[in-house]
């Protein structure tokens, strides 16, 4: 089973705010089992446009760990507060594995 991924792209609008749901989403994150894999700005951008100044990429052990732990109540609950902080866009990606030969 591939590893599942939540990535984030964001154009933080008051940092202040974006510190507390970061504060507040980090222990509903460890709780489903998930890990911080990347957080900051982009270094470059090589080709095309990218959205926003912040890049974060979770990792869960599988891609319906990843979606239970986003739709979760203990998420759920903090989430407005990355609305209100933040214009974010938010996907959930499998992650490779290698066909059998």
């Amino acid at each position: 089973m591939p590893k599942g991924y939540v990535i984030f792209t964001a154009k933080v609008n008051d940092q202040e705010a974006m510190g507390a749901y970061a504060q507040a989403a980090m222990p509903t994150l460890f709780a489903a089992g998930g890990t911080l894999a990347v957080a900051g700005p982009p270094e470059e951008v090589l080709e095309g446009e990218w959205h926003g100044d912040r890049t974060v990429i979770l990792e869960f052990p599988s891609v319906e760990a990843a979606r239970g732990w986003y739709n979760s109540p203990e998420y759920q609950s903090v989430v407005g507060r990355r609305h209100a902080a933040a214009e974010s866009n938010v996907v959930i990606v499998g992650g490779f594995e290698m066909p059998a030969s």
